[in-house]
């Protein structure tokens, strides 16, 4: 397989979402020319002349739509990689790092947003960066995904 969002070495897996990356990556810049532009309206005295727009307004409208940038950007760092040892997730926020020993299944059901990793314990835990919005790219990464932890399964029960 070609595609880079799915990258598959030897014995190793990496997965990134694609379409949630690319809506960002157009709306970041986006938030932060409306918010530059918002800023240049933002001048002399308000509607009923109390107060008046000051450059740091201006200024502080610029670093809202950095923030707001930043926020939408952070939507970008969800990925999943896997190897022989474990699979690691990482999130919008936070991660986690699980010994295949330790997991069940890769579960991607009807109807939900994204992929989770079932835990022995009963416990699910989300993988942001397998989306259904991504269909096939996503499939192809839980398969993979899934071939490693059966992989594992058989190498320790030989």
């Amino acid at each position: 397989m070609t595609d880079p969002a799915v990258r598959r070495e030897p014995a190793a897996v990496q997965v990134r979402p694609h379409r949630i990356r690319v809506v960002c990556w157009l709306l970041a810049p986006a938030l932060v020319v409306m918010f530059t532009l918002l800023s240049i309206g933002l001048h002399g005295s308000t509607g009923s002349g109390q107060a008046t727009f000051q450059r740091g307004d201006q200024l502080a409208m610029i670093g809202l739509g950095l923030l707001g940038a930043g926020v939408v950007l952070l939507f970008t760092r969800p990925r999943v990689s896997a190897d022989d040892r474990g699979i690691r997730v990482r999130n919008v926020f936070g991660g986690y790092e699980l010994p295949w020993d330790a997991v069940r299944g890769i579960r991607f059901n009807r109807g939900s947003a994204w992929a989770s990793v079932e835990l022995d314990d009963d416990e699910l835990l989300p993988i942001l960066a397998l989306q259904v919005v991504d269909r096939e790219r996503a499939v192809d990464g839980v398969r993979a995904l899934r071939a490693l932890h059966v992989a594992h399964r058989e190498s320790t029960t030989v």
